[in-house]
């Protein structure tokens, strides 16, 4: 298996990336997770258990059984590839035929 396959295994998955870019600003709980990027509920506590699984997350517990994620070193190391892939969208997705 290539590199970009194992990466792409952890968090080549629809939602994933766009969870880590908003944990890079810090810690997140759930409920605003959910209400920020819109993820339908399921998707969203299926990816949160992935990337937890995957060693990118870590869950914080709060009170009254609420939970918070944060992002570990090895997903802040995420960093670079998204801001790599928001320049190319910026760069790459307005019109297509140029």
């Amino acid at each position: 298996m290539s590199d970009l396959a194992a990466a792409l295994d952890v968090v080549g998955a629809r939602w994933a990336l766009l969870i880590v870019e908003r944990l890079l600003d810090g810690p997140q709980r759930y409920g605003d997770l959910q209400r920020d990027l819109g993820a339908p509920t399921n998707m969203l506590a299926t990816r949160l258990r992935e990337l937890e699984a995957a060693g990118v997350l870590s869950r914080l517990p709060l009170r009254h059984n609420t939970r918070a994620y944060a992002l570990t070193d090895r997903g802040l190391a995420l960093r670079a590839a998204i801001v790599a892939l928001e320049h190319w969208g910026a760069e790459n997705t307005s019109d297509p035929s140029t």
